[in-house]
């Protein structure tokens, strides 16, 4: 990790604090201490199954991808990769970190970097594709509930929801509709010519033609992968179960009773998308802020909202991190070409 990546995680570590701090002002800190002691650790337990099953069938999908293609690939490199992941993904604005260094993880195991772009762009589009199913699905369940609770958070769900759309009906359009992508990209960039010059024009157009390109050569080979990607988007989908269910086990740790698990995974769907616009890395702020607003009518104690809040986002966002700095200090495999 470089010195700007450790400021960046110190800094957020102190920001984690200071709104866990800053959420305690009106929270009796006995009653806190009662909550801590009665937790109902096997629940908490399930909790922490569900975030290793999260990282871990993100592992099987690398493995799926790379069975063929390296057959020498190991499964603790598999399973390095998401770790790496998180670590990058939580400590850059809207996680961009995650896939750069990811290909790095690749190439340092000797991965060819054409084959490694191809299987990290492959698993990029299967998990978009998954998420925008489960926001389609939780919108439809959870959505009027945002909209009761706070309206804000509504517009910036709708504003979600059509990020993450628009980037898969993009990807789509490459795929089936390459030349006329091509055109359409080169007519969006116009304005760049008139306000930006030539030069930044030409630069600009060269460079997303050149990933257009990129893309579209892998959307080739991934037409003939029809089953492999079935089967990926399986377990992405069990993946995304499994991060999702994480706050209904924390809540049944905490004792809080009647909840109802579909809302839960729902509301949870919903706060990853608001979670996704925030700029800050790992949504800080927002993430907790959408949490307490979203879950106050499940649990009714203030104490235990707080501590909910605390155990999701140590789960969530920390615990990666961490597993991701363990990951960094792992020496990969290297495989056979």
């Amino acid at each position: 990790m470089s010195r700007k990546n450790w400021f960046v995680l110190v800094l957020m570590l102190l920001g984690g604090l200071g709104i866990f701090a800053f959420s305690l002002r009106h929270t009796n800190l006995n009653q806190l201490g009662v909550d801590l002691a009665h937790l109902r650790w096997g629940w908490f337990a399930v909790a922490i199954g569900c975030i290793v099953l999260y990282l871990g069938l993100e592992g099987v999908v690398v493995k799926i991808f790379m069975a063929d293609r390296y057959p020498t690939f190991t499964w603790k490199n598999a399973f390095r990769l998401p770790l790496i992941e998180q670590l990058f993904n939580g400590l850059t604005p809207f996680s961009t970190g995650g896939q750069p260094a990811q290909l790095v993880a690749m190439l340092q195991a000797g991965v060819e970097g054409g084959m490694a772009s191809s299987v990290l762009l492959m698993k990029f589009v299967v998990f978009q594709a998954m998420i925008v199913v489960n926001f389609i699905i939780s919108i439809v369940i959870g959505f009027h509930y945002i909209a009761e609770k706070l309206h804000a958070l509504s517009l910036l769900v709708l504003f979600g929801f059509t990020i993450h759309l628009g980037v898969i009906v993009a990807l789509l359009m490459v795929m089936y509709w390459y030349s006329f992508t091509k055109r359409v990209t080169n007519l969006v960039l116009l304005p760049v010519r008139w306000f930006g010059g030539e030069h930044r024009y030409q630069r600009l157009g060269h460079k997303l033609n050149q990933k257009i390109d990129t893309f579209y050569q892998e959307s080739v080979k991934m037409k003939r992968e029809y089953n492999k990607l079935g089967k990926v988007a399986v377990v992405t989908l069990l993946q995304l179960l499994a991060y999702y269910i994480i706050p209904y086990f924390i809540l049944l740790a905490l004792g809080v009773t009647g909840i109802n698990l579909v809302m839960v995974m729902s509301l949870h769907v919903l706060i990853f998308m608001i979670i996704s616009l925030f700029p800050i890395p790992g949504g800080t702020g927002g993430a907790e802020y959408s949490f307490s607003v979203l879950f106050l009518s499940f649990v009714h104690s203030q104490s235990k909202l707080v501590l909910a809040m605390f155990l999701w986002r140590l789960l969530t966002y920390y615990f990666g991190i961490f597993a991701g700095m363990i990951a960094l200090m792992i020496k990969p495999d290297k495989v056979a070409n």
